[in-house]
């Protein structure tokens, strides 16, 4: 097994990094790596109906899809992940006992009594401190897990927070979970990189052959191009949700002014405005324009160029009107 520490916080990179490692590598390989604060998706959730966007955009926080399925996580500094890759037959690929074992035998030398609960998660107490996920691809599963240490737990409840009446959908809801980390437990103090070192050093002692590995220049470009191509790209983090309605109603100066939007592969499909407000020339002019646009501020914002909304919705100004798409 390869061993790979990983000091990039770059999401769209440590993603990318992922399906590299599973679809170019021939040995079974054990990652360590943390994210700068990002949101990561689940392979078949809406998007925006996972996250709270206000708070996404003031914080500057990266949205990224991943390849498995299951619910949004955050991710901070504080939190460290871990991925085994693994090859085997099919039946016998997905695991979630045996990839998480590693985990509870380092928390069992700390003395802290953590358990296996659920379909995927590991806790302590009760209460969740790793969500785990797995994708399989021809005879290799990937399979990771979140290991929340000392997250910030104000942001990672915030940037999930989400008004759950705006979406109707098919897509995989995520669990709010209570929560822990792990450092609330320990008998002494230490670091989050202390930490996944005693992670790697457990690995390496209990797996025959088990050797570190650092990616090459030729692996880091081979990334490098997957996180531009793929992982930081907007269709991929939204435009590959699934198909949704959306609905929201604003109180604006106007009047309440109310959106209903049918969206697919991230593209508005349909638009319609309701409520009382007044208006000068008809506002079907604007469903028609932001039919075909991206479900996404500077697209929608393109796409209303050259009207003027006031004229359309009676004292609401632009910036009004956008927010009631998102």
């Amino acid at each position: 097994m390869l061993c790979i520490i990983r000091q990039e916080t770059d999401p769209y990179f440590n993603l990318a990094a992922e399906e590299y490692v599973l679809k170019h590598f021939e040995r079974d390989c054990f990652m360590l790596w943390r994210n700068e604060p990002s949101i990561i998706v689940g392979k078949h959730q809406n998007t925006l109906a996972e996250i709270n966007i206000d708070y996404v955009k003031e914080n500057q926080i990266k949205v990224v899809r991943r390849l498995s399925g299951g619910g949004a996580v955050f991710h901070d500094l504080g939190n460290l992940n871990f991925t085994f890759i693994a090859s085997g037959e099919n039946h016998k690929l997905v695991d979630f006992r045996k990839f998480t074992l590693p985990i509870l035998e380092v928390l069992q030398k700390l003395e802290i009594e953590a358990k296996f609960e659920g379909r995927n998660d590991l806790t302590i107490e009760g209460r969740k401190f790793s969500g785990n996920a797995e994708h399989v691809f021809k005879n290799r599963v990937l399979h990771h897990g979140t290991l929340l240490f000392s997250s910030q737990m104000a942001d990672l409840s915030s940037a999930l927070k989400v008004d759950p009446d705006k979406f109707q959908d098919k897509a995989v809801k995520s669990v709010r979970s209570r929560v822990t980390n792990i450092s609330e437990h320990l008998k002494k103090p230490f670091t989050v990189l202390e930490f996944r070192d005693m992670i790697l050093e457990h690995v390496m002692e209990s797996t025959p052959g088990a050797e570190l590995y650092s990616f090459t220049n030729e692996d880091v470009e081979a990334i490098t191009k997957l996180r531009d191509e793929k992982y930081i790209s907007w269709e991929w983090n939204y435009g590959y949700s699934p198909k949704y309605n959306f609905r929201k109603t604003i109180k604006t100066n106007g009047g309440k002014l109310e959106v209903t939007m049918e969206v697919e592969n991230g593209i508005i499909k349909e638009v319609k405005f309701y409520g009382d407000y007044f208006n000068k020339f008809d506002p079907a002019e604007i469903e028609t324009a932001l039919a075909g646009a991206a479900h996404d501020e500077d697209a929608m914002r393109n796409a209303l160029n050259g009207f003027e909304i006031g004229e359309y919705f009676l004292n609401v100004s632009k910036e009004e009107l956008l927010v009631t798409f998102f």
